[in-house]
């Protein structure tokens, strides 16, 4: 079993239930009970049009068997089945963005998927959230100050969804 990381963000239409929706399917794929989950942020919009809906974002890390290859469609499934359209504009509104963050021990670069996610220690709206459950994997990044990210609440247990504590803490990636 490998652990992955995976970024939630929605700016349209119901935000929480979007996010409950995603981390519910997310869930389907763990190959364990390791399953921790970030409080939700309300983040501004990052590169996209000025009047843009603010986003929820969570971060999550499970346990699963899946190829990163696979994992990738089953999120881009994810994605389609919440109403995301496969043609957008960039940084378009969307009901929902699953981004995998990490796959443990997984550096790849592919036409489709780059592993680890190229921008994610840049974006305050995943180091935030990521911070709160593996400290450890921003231990060091400079943007920690969190502007534009505010605590939101968390998706809640009426989905099932529970932290659990990390009890191993293995970097996110490994060359070799």
């Amino acid at each position: 079993m490998t652990r992955v990381g995976i970024s939630l963000g929605t700016n349209l239409g119901d935000r929480l239930a979007n996010l409950r929706e995603a981390a519910e399917r997310l869930r389907k794929l763990a190959a364990s009970t390791h399953w921790l989950v970030s409080s939700v942020y309300e983040t501004e919009p990052v590169a996209c049009a000025e009047k843009d809906p603010a986003f929820l974002n969570c971060v999550i890390e499970f346990e699963c068997d899946l190829a990163p290859e696979e994992l990738l469609e089953q999120t881009q499934q994810i994605e389609s089945d919440l109403g995301r359209p496969e043609k957008r504009a960039i940084n378009a509104p969307r009901p929902i963005d699953v981004d995998i963050l990490y796959i443990d021990g997984v550096e790849i670069v592919t036409e489709s998927l780059t592993l680890p996610h190229p921008r994610m220690m840049e974006r305050a709206f995943v180091l935030v959230p990521l911070q709160e459950i593996r400290p450890d994997l921003v231990e060091g990044t400079k943007l920690i100050n969190g502007e534009g990210v505010i605590k939101w609440g968390r998706l809640g247990s009426s989905v099932g969804i529970q932290n659990t504590p990390a009890t191993d803490r293995r970097p996110f990636c490994r060359k070799y």
